[in-house]
Formats: structure tokens, sequence, C-alpha cells
């Protein structure tokens, strides 16, 4: 993936001006859990799309300390366990809650079982749905070559630069992204301009 391509990672700055601007819109509490599944999780639009109720719930039927994200719901076998960011917590138990409240159809499914983002029509939402209101919500915002895997990125960014304070290496970044290899969570990562030259001074 040539570095030209790759979806923009989105500064601290972008990523509180999108919750500002989802928090005025329709359904903002579903959205915001769409954003921060991607930017707080490293999830794909494909494994949003997918994520159950039962891959963040725990046995008492509250928010979990993590997502299990299986295969089946993410990319060929890139399933994975991700710790529960404390934001996307807060995010998730409202829309929680907003949908235990919500009268459900005789014949629906269970709710653990259900798709967690949903619409007004349908119980579930197509990955290409989700792609499509991320391209919608950084036009209006202005923020050019960003997509929907410019959350992913950015929490692939975000984890490599913390991960050594955190007590950890690359390997963990790697098996939070869910990638086959460390090369491909190595082209993922945005380079840190004054972090370089911070370091090369110390040579």
């Amino acid at each position: 993936m040539a570095q030209g391509k790759q979806a923009k990672v989105l500064t601290s700055a972008q990523v509180q001006a999108m919750l500002r601007h989802l928090e005025t819109g329709r359904n903002s509490d579903r959205n915001k859990v769409i954003f921060l599944l991607t930017v707080k999780a490293g999830l794909r639009a494909k494994e949003v799309a997918g994520l159950r109720w039962s891959s963040v719930l725990n046995s008492q039927g509250e928010i979990a300390d993590h997502i299990e994200l299986t295969d089946r719901t993410s990319k060929g076998r890139s399933g994975r366990i991700i710790p529960m960011n404390r934001e996307l917590r807060k995010v998730l138990e409202v829309w929680h809650s907003v949908c235990v409240a919500k009268r459900q159809r005789r014949d629906a499914l269970p709710l653990p079982e259900r798709a967690i983002i949903c619409t007004e029509r349908s119980d579930s939402t197509p990955a290409q749905v989700i792609v499509n209101m991320f391209h919608r919500w950084y036009r209006v915002l202005g923020f050019v070559g960003a997509s929907s895997h410019s959350g992913r990125r950015t929490f692939i960014t975000n984890a490599a630069k913390k991960v050594v304070q955190a007590g950890g290496s690359l390997r963990d970044v790697q098996e939070l992204a869910g990638h086959s290899s460390l090369t491909m969570t190595q082209r993922y990562i945005e380079g840190d301009t004054d972090a370089k030259r911070r370091l090369v001074q110390m040579i």
C-alpha cells in the first residue's frame, strides 16, 4: 500500500471535532459508537458492521472490559481480543440502554445475537453504508484524505507511539490490529516528524 494512497491519520483535534459534529446530528448515540469503534478499538468498517452485542457484553449483560472479535466478524483470521477503551465504553453503555429500551418486533433476535449497529429500518447495517457515513462526515468537516480507514490508522499509529510507555512492544500493536505480520502493522503507522527530529539529535 503506497503511502500516498493511505487514509489520513486523524489528529486529536480532528477526533474531538468529529465527536462534536456527531453529537449534533440524528442518531448521535449510534454514530459515536461507529466512530469510536474505529478510532479507539481499531475496527475496520466490515468489523463495525458485523459486531454483535455478544462481543461486548459480559455474563451479566453489561458492557465487558474487552471486545471479543471473532474471525467470522473480522477479516480472514484476524479475530482478536481488544481491551475496552474508557471513552468507547461510555458511548456503548448509552447505546445499549437505547437498544434495550426500544420496543422490539416479536420475531427479533435476542439482543446479544443482534448487530450493535442498526438503522431505523433494519436490524443490521452493510459495511458499505458505514463507509459512506464516514465519507459524508469527513466531507462535511473538510477532512481531506480521510476515509472509513482513518480511525483504524489513527488507533494503530497512537498505539505504536505509546506501546513502550505501556510496557509493551510492536507485537502487541500487531495483535490489537489483527495483522498477520509486523510488516503490515508498520505500514499503518504514520511517522512523527518532531519525534524524528529529536531522535536524530540524540544520535
